[in-house]
Order: structure tokens, then C-alpha cells, then sequence
């Protein structure tokens, strides 16, 4: 049964399943959570639940999305709750007490790689539809509006498992979709676009005695990382979601102090925010390179976009915002912020592919302990988490009085 601790004690049992992505992936967690749900479909004995479908979808080898979906009576927009299970890789930096499977607790805290990004999240989505089979086999009929728990793959890399998940029809432009990244109790309902660069600059080798014989490639990508820079400081400023921002994440360059360096790779992570969209970016990084051509002659600049996510803005008017806020009003007796997101998140692919109004984030932890070590989720958060998830099932798959603009 679901009690209050259930997603508590799940969570742990995630951490200590290694889904780093790159690494392990998520085999042997999609495993443990496909095995979870069919025992707990067993145990029901209901016949009413042999309506609940448990889906597999391979996106990549050996990664498959999961989607365990609870059929409604009705034709109103399913209920999903959509949790990635891959992690970051498991990295350095980590306590020698506190491994990063170890699944320590303490002070009420669980410590390990994904607690909070997303496990202790995804925990508390798990709970929720166990607590969806658990009433319906008690009242023997179905909800009225249909329910899915979607557990996707890659959403740490390109997400490729979201589009997957779109492409296969398993998701579109009606359902109210909700994931449980890491929030800091916000509903968070924007999200910054995410734009990727991978930018080249080719010159020519020479000894470091005579630079003007060769054409030095890094002085030139420094002029396009100098003036990316300067140009990203006069963007506009979004209302709620702020400036855009830029990251150089990687560089590769040159042989040897001594050789003027031929060849230079630079990988950028744009986060932008409208007005500005990859065109605009995309017309910046060309004025760059064209500069830096310019100011170090013999060099030659490329680039490709690999990453194109647009941003996606509040909708105030969106139901699922509206329910989910009574939902965490009521559990929490307290006036839930409702701010913005500033990562990328499975739900945010679905908005921006479909144009799904009905998109948003609501989980335990805090991003900015996410993808660090000694990464931890507070006991108090999931519980948090797991009561404000089920009472929002129980609001809009059974009770019909507590609908907002259904």
C-alpha cells in the first residue's frame, strides 16, 4: 500500500541502480520499475485492471521508454506524469562516506547521483500511479479521466526519448503532462530555449618562432568566444525569464606549445529567451566568425547547430496549472510559487514540438544541487512531493466539483 513513506523508500532503492547516462543507461532501472508495477498489478487481483497497459518503447539499444497508462471513461485529456530515469554520469568530488550508489541517508537527507535529478521525482510519480491501481481495484471501475506514467531514456543527453515518445503517438498536443525535475516546491511552468553550437575555426601550422607563416586558430576562435560574448550582453531581457546566457562547455585546440595551432572546436550552450530564437543566435555566430576571419587572416570558421529547443512561455490560462496549484495549496497550506525552469526538460520538448499548453515541472529537491557531488534529496521534499502528486490525480481523474477549466 501507499503509505506515506512509500516513494521515500523507493527513492533509495533508485539510487542505488546505476542509470548514468553516459554509463550503465537505463536497462536494469526500466527493469526494476516494469517488475514493480506487474507485481503490484498481481497483488490487486482486480478485473477492472486488466484494462492498464504497460508499454515499451525502444528508443536506442537497449533503452526503452516505459508507459504504464490507467484508460479513462471518458474522452478528456490524460493525466501524464513523465520522469527521466537516467542520471548524470556518476563523476568526482563525492564524500568518502558517501558514495554516489550508496544511497546514504542522513540528517533526512538521501544522498546519491539522481535523488534529486530525478529519482527521489520519479519515486513520487511511481507512488502516485500505484495509488491510482490501488483505487481502482478497491472501487472496481475506472477513472474517469486517463492516467500514464511515462519513464523515458536520454533526457540527460538529447532527449531523444520525449521525441521518441511523441513520434510513437504516446503523447501529443492534449494531454496534461507534468514531470518532477528538481523545483524548490515551485510549479515552474517556462523554460529557456536551449540552442547548441559545435563552431570551427581551421587556420595554418607554423613554428611558434614565426606566427605569421602559419594562421593561428585559437587567437581566431577567441575573437568568436569574445565576441559571442559581447553580443549576448545586449540582448533584451525577458519579463519572467530573464537574460539570455552562453557557455563555451568545451574547446579543443592545438599539438604543442611550440606549433601555432591549425584547428580549433569550441562547444556552445546557448539558453535563450525571446525575443532571440536560433535564427537570431544562428546570425550571431555567423557575424563572429566572419569578424574573427577578418581580424586573423588565413583562418576559416564552421559551424553546425546540434541542439534547436525553443523557449516556452507561461500560460496563465493553462488548467493543468490551475489544478495542480489546488493541489499544492492544499497539501502544503501555503501560496505555491509558480516561477520558471532554468534547464531543459522532457516536457518542454513536448510543448515546443506539439504546441501542448498543458507542460510543466513540479518535483522534490533543488536543481542547484543536481549534477554535483554529494548530490541529496530531503525526506521532507519527497514526502511533500508524493502527497501534492496524488492529490492532483485524485482532483482530476475522479472528482469532477474540483476541475478548473477541464
Amino acid at each position: 500500500m501507499v503509505d506515506e513513506d512509500f516513494a521515500w523508500r523507493l527513492a533509495q532503492d533508485l539510487v542505488k541502480v546505476d542509470s548514468s547516462d553516459p554509463g550503465a543507461y537505463e536497462d536494469e532501472i526500466e527493469r526494476f520499475i516494469k517488475r514493480l508495477i506487474e507485481q503490484q498489478l498481481a497483488q490487486l487481483d482486480s478485473s477492472t485492471l486488466e484494462a492498464v497497459q504497460i508499454e515499451e518503447l525502444e528508443v536506442l539499444p537497449g533503452r526503452r521508454n516505459l508507459m504504464v497508462t490507467a484508460p479513462g471513461l471518458s474522452d478528456e485529456p490524460r493525466l501524464v506524469y513523465i520522469c527521466h530515469m537516467d542520471t548524470l554520469t556518476l563523476g568526482y568530488g563525492w564524500d568518502a562516506d558517501i558514495p554516489p550508489l550508496g544511497a546514504i541517508v542522513r540528517d533526512d537527507k538521501l544522498y546519491g547521483r539522481g535523488a534529486c535529478d530525478m529519482k527521489g521525482g520519479l519515486a513520487c510519480a511511481i507512488a502516485a500511479i500505484v495509488h491510482v491501481l490501488e483505487r481502482i481495484a478497491t472501487s472496481g471501475e475506472l477513472t474517469r479521466r486517463g492516467f500514464s506514467l511515462i519513464c523515458s531514456v536520454d533526457e540527460e543527453d538529447f532527449m531523444r526519448s520525449s521525441e521518441a515518445a511523441i513520434d510513437s503517438g504516446w503523447i501529443g498536443s492534449r494531454e496534461w503532462v507534468l514531470d518532477t525535475e528538481p523545483t524548490d516546491a515551485q510549479i515552474q511552468v517556462a523554460h529557456k530555449g536551449r540552442t547548441w553550437f559545435e563552431i570551427e575555426m581551421a587556420g595554418g601550422t607554423a613554428h611558434a618562432s614565426q606566427p605569421w607563416k602559419g594562421a593561428d586558430a585559437v587567437a581566431a576562435m577567441a575573437e568568436v568566444v569574445c565576441s559571442l560574448r559581447h553580443a549576448f550582453a545586449a540582448l533584451p531581457v525577458h519579463d519572467e525569464l530573464g537574460p539570455s546566457t552562453i557557455t563555451f562547455g568545451q574547446i579543443e585546440v592545438g599539438y604543442r606549445p611550440y606549433v601555432v595551432p591549425d584547428h580549433a572546436k569550441v562547444w556552445v550552450d546557448m539558453r535563450l529567451t525571446p525575443p532571440t530564437d536560433t535564427a537570431a543566435a544562428t546570425r550571431m555566430v555567423e557575424q563572429a566568425i566572419t569578424a574573427a576571419e577578418a581580424a586573423v587572416p588565413g583562418c576559416h570558421g564552421s559551424y553546425v547547430v546540434t541542439g534547436d529547443r525553443p523557449a516556452i512561455e507561461r500560460d496563465p490560462s493553462s488548467p493543468l496549472l490551475a489544478a495542480l496549484k489546488r493541489a499544492a495549496d492544499d497539501v502544503t497550506d501555503v501560496d505555491t510559487t509558480v516561477g520558471f525552469f532554468t534547464g531543459y526538460t522532457d516536457t518542454a520538448v513536448i510543448a515546443g514540438k506539439t504546441g501542448n499548453r498543458n507542460c510543466m515541472s513540479y518535483g522534490p529537491g533543488s536543481l542547484a544541487l543536481a549534477h554535483k557531488p554529494n548530490e541529496y534529496v530531503p525526506h521532507a521534499d519527497i514526502v511533500r512531493c508524493q502527497n501534492v502528486l496524488i492529490a492532483l490525480v485524485d482532483n482530476t481523474l475522479w472528482d469532477a466539483s474540483n476541475q478548473v477549466g477541464a
